[in-house]
């Protein structure tokens, strides 16, 4: 599924896991999802819920070491330190709406909490950046959701001038 091309980075947003207090379960099983798709995992960090060091790391990830997708879990409920959509909404350039409404579809099929997830998933560049929620089952859950669409969309992210329609 992915690219020799493709270069990814995993992102967990938690005050407590970038404190030691918590394990990143959620970040190191994304890695692992991705990895079992063919996807290089080139970064992995933890940051806490701040909005600057969130912004920070997804454009440095981008614009500095060229990452193609990057995977963000955490900060994207109600909770007044759930602050990755107002980082995303800094960072991206534009909006893939369909990613974040087919995971908000699918998990709502699972509990009706799924309605107040504000994740997002945007580009920056030619770069695709994607909100999971920060638990495991969520961030598993949901990552499956959009993996199929993966391949074609970093393709044309890099360029692919192939149509889309299959005539």
């Amino acid at each position: 599924m992915g690219t020799p091309e493709t270069k990814a980075g995993v992102l967990t947003i938690s005050d407590k896991g970038s404190q030691g207090l918590r394990a990143d379960e959620s970040g190191d099983l994304v890695a692992r999802m991705l990895h079992g798709q063919g996807i290089t995992v080139a970064r992995q960090a933890i940051v806490p819920d701040d909005l600057e060091q969130i912004v920070h790391t997804l454009a440095t990830w981008v614009d500095h070491e060229g990452l193609t997708l990057i995977i963000t879990t955490g900060g994207t409920g109600l909770s007044p330190r759930d602050l990755t959509p107002q980082a995303m909404k800094q960072v991206i350039d534009y909006e893939v709406p369909g990613m974040a409404d087919a995971m908000r579809a699918e998990s709502l099929k699972k509990t009706p909490h799924a309605m107040l997830s504000r994740a997002m998933a945007g580009v920056r560049k030619a770069s695709l950046i994607i909100n999971l929620p920060g638990s495991p089952r969520g961030a598993r859950e949901n990552l499956q959701v959009i993996l199929p669409a993966l391949p074609h969309g970093l393709s044309k992210l890099a360029g692919d001038p192939t149509e889309c329609a299959v005539p």
